[in-house]
């Protein structure tokens, strides 16, 4: 009889153990995965410039949108600004609504110098999920 009951304690024992562990283990973190998008914008008078955005996949594809030029032949352009403005912001919620996050933003700018008239902006936006 104590034979028995020193292996139901030993059984109970063992139980509430296995219970316990598997109730604090925790999940098994799964790999954080990142994306970028880049934005240059141009500041090349008279129309010239290239504005891009790039968006650099996890897997390493790249896709690539133009953008509007901040300068026009009149000089610069407020409505092409905004379309910019526009665009970054569909594309923000765009990649939320996958589930990305904004883990940082870093800027650059590239000014001319004395003799030279262009520029560019570029905007890169590292994103997690």
């Amino acid at each position: 009889m104590r034979k028995s009951l020193s292996l139901s304690l030993l059984a109970v024992a063992a139980t509430a153990t296995i219970g316990l562990t598997a109730a604090f283990r925790t999940a098994t973190p799964h790999a954080t995965q990142f994306m970028q998008f880049t934005t240059i914008e141009s500041i090349v008078p008279g129309g010239l410039g290239r504005s891009r955005l790039i968006i650099t996949k996890p897997d390493g594809t790249q896709t690539l949108e133009e953008m509007e030029n901040f300068y026009s032949i009149t000089g610069i352009n407020f409505g092409n600004i905004q379309k910019n403005e526009a665009q970054i912001l569909t594309k923000i919620a765009a990649l939320e609504a996958e589930g990305w996050q904004i883990d940082r933003v870093t800027t650059g700018v590239q000014s001319p110098t004395e003799k030279q008239t262009g520029g560019i902006y570029m905007t890169r936006y590292l994103l997690k999920k």
